[in-house]
């Protein structure tokens, strides 16, 4: 069974809820990314997972109000995006993540790039895992450098293209460690506007500091990472979270069972179904 109250002090503590202090300055938000690997920006409905949102502004909905006083965290993610913090784009359910740079590798050995930058793209279009869309977006900024949306568009030739097809090629790119966004420009209708850069530019080391991660490895390691976080999860959980098929999320939670660090087969006190526990919060 899973103890309820030592599941509730724990997730206090991962998710900076109190009685511990919430973050107040954008050194300590480095600081909580590098100790939980990786966070949300803010939290997303269905997912469990800490976020920066939470550990500054509490457990509270994302407010609409601009002036609230936790929106400060939109300012370090802004000032942050050139200066190489932590890894920062839309990628655990294509929604804004915060992944440390020591985790970055395990995420990239998972990804579809697997040789030089300048050819990965086009064997990706060629087996039908990129857009049209995607692929234009990735050779624009492969051509040109880095730039901002509205540029990107342009370059992209996709200034007549639906809003959600650029919007998707973006993303697309962003969930497959291709592009991410390197900083902001002063452009567009709100003189506001990401510039995006090719990850393997902006991060040179990351492929070769992914190429000796095994993708079992880099599975374990995040499945680690986001069992310390949340302490306690359903196998359906992870399949929502990373994307993975149920038989590969079954095969890295049972190394992580057999290692100790997890207990599986657990039922929880108010839901149904399995669940998996880090050993320390399950009852005797």
């Amino acid at each position: 069974m899973i103890d309820l109250d030592k599941l509730k002090v724990y997730r206090a503590w991962t998710y900076r809820l109190p009685p511990h202090r919430p973050i107040a300055n954008s050194e300590a938000a480095v600081d909580y990314v590098n100790e939980r690997g990786f966070v949300y920006f803010w939290p997303v409905k269905g997912i469990e997972l800490p976020s920066l949102w939470t550990a500054v502004a509490g457990d509270r909905p994302v407010a609409d109000e601009h002036d609230d006083p936790g929106h400060i965290t939109w300012g370090w993610k802004d000032e942050s995006l050139d200066k190489r913090w932590w890894y920062y784009a839309k990628i655990l359910r294509r929604k804004a993540t915060f992944i440390s740079l020591e985790i970055a590798p395990y995420f990239y050995a998972l990804s579809e790039n697997f040789g030089s930058p300048e050819e990965d793209y086009l064997v990706a279009y060629e087996e039908g895992r990129l857009t049209q869309a995607a692929k234009q977006v990735y050779e624009a900024l492969l051509d040109k450098g880095p730039l901002d949306t509205i540029s990107l568009r342009k370059e992209a030739r996709l200034q007549n293209a639906k809003e959600s097809v650029f919007n998707r090629a973006l993303e697309d790119l962003q969930a497959d460690f291709k592009i991410l966004p390197v900083g902001i420009a002063e452009a567009g209708a709100w003189r506001y506007a990401y510039r995006y850069d090719i990850t393997a530019r902006h991060f040179p080391d990351l492929p070769e500091q992914a190429r000796p991660i095994g993708e079992a490895e880099a599975r374990a390691k995040l499945v680690e990472l986001y069992f310390r976080s949340v302490g306690a999860a359903q196998s359906r959980d992870l399949v929502r979270l990373f994307g993975w098929t149920p038989e590969l999320v079954r095969r890295t939670t049972a190394r992580l069972v057999a290692s100790g660090l997890l207990v599986d087969g657990l039922a929880h006190p108010r839901l149904p179904g399995e669940w998996l526990a880090l050993a320390e919060l399950t009852t005797n």
